[in-house]
């Protein structure tokens, strides 16, 4: 991507709703074309439409590699001088490429699963801290503006867990949890629907303890409830709550 993110939108026009994000250095492979538009795919199999602004090629055979795995320098969050002699604002979860890092912290992949183990704990603690402060925002995954399930797609990626993007894809991973709210661990998946059908549309993160972090458009973004001590949105939340996942063996 040229920008720190690219939207990936349902339809070929400007004004379409954007369903997902690709990050800076991250590849998708190109599956259609309509005009100016890209038709593509990511590497967690999600499709939409790239308006080719945004593009530019990648390195050969690198189309469909997930972008949290490769060996270069992740961005924590920091600026890149870039080869033309802009600056760049990069979010979490983007690839620095060839720029060079002016502010901020990056990663390469050994420190970064030296730091983000795939332990439940310790995505608990990316969850609560590194997405502290983001509003809601349909189709993100960044601290820049997230929705619930970009949020967890993204922190499970940083510590070399796989998920799909949308919560109803994610409610199809992992091995069911029995005994419903009482019987969730951390780092738990929960899953709610406010549909008649059940469809899955919301999904929050266990902390255990009887609490949950999810991002929300009902609090305006990320926030942490207490189950034992619920107010009325935490009331209506319960009530549409429909079962759990458990990611971690």
């Amino acid at each position: 991507m040229r920008t720190p993110l690219a939207p990936v939108l349902g339809e070929p026009r400007a004004n379409g709703t954007q369903e997902t994000q690709i990050l800076h250095g991250h590849c998708a492979i190109v599956v259609g074309v309509e005009g100016k538009w890209l038709r593509v795919q990511s590497a967690d199999g999600y499709e939409g439409w790239l308006h080719e602004g945004y593009s530019q090629p990648c390195e050969d055979g690198k189309e469909a590699e997930w972008g949290w795995d490769v060996e270069g320098e992740l961005s924590m969050g920091c600026s890149v001088r870039q080869k033309d002699g802009a600056t760049l604002d990069l979010p979490l979860g983007a690839l620095i490429g060839d720029g060079h890092r002016i502010t901020g912290r990056t990663m390469d992949r050994a420190a970064r699963r030296e730091m983000f183990p795939p332990t439940a704990e310790a995505i608990v603690v990316s969850a609560t801290a590194l997405f502290q402060g983001t509003y809601y925002q349909w189709g993100g995954v960044t601290p820049w503006g997230a929705d619930c399930s970009g949020m967890v797609q993204s922190v499970f990626a940083l510590h070399g867990v796989h998920l799909l993007r949308d919560a109803w894809q994610q409610a199809t991973q992992g091995i069911p949890v029995e005994g419903g709210l009482e019987a969730v661990k951390a780092a738990d998946l929960l899953f709610f629907s406010d549909r008649e059908d059940g469809h899955i549309t919301h999904i929050a993160m266990s902390m255990g303890n009887s609490r949950l972090v999810h991002v929300a458009i009902g609090r305006g973004g990320h926030c942490i409830e207490s189950l034992d001590r619920p107010d009325d949105y935490v009331t209506g939340l319960i009530g549409r709550f429909r079962h759990a996942r458990r990611i971690l063996a």
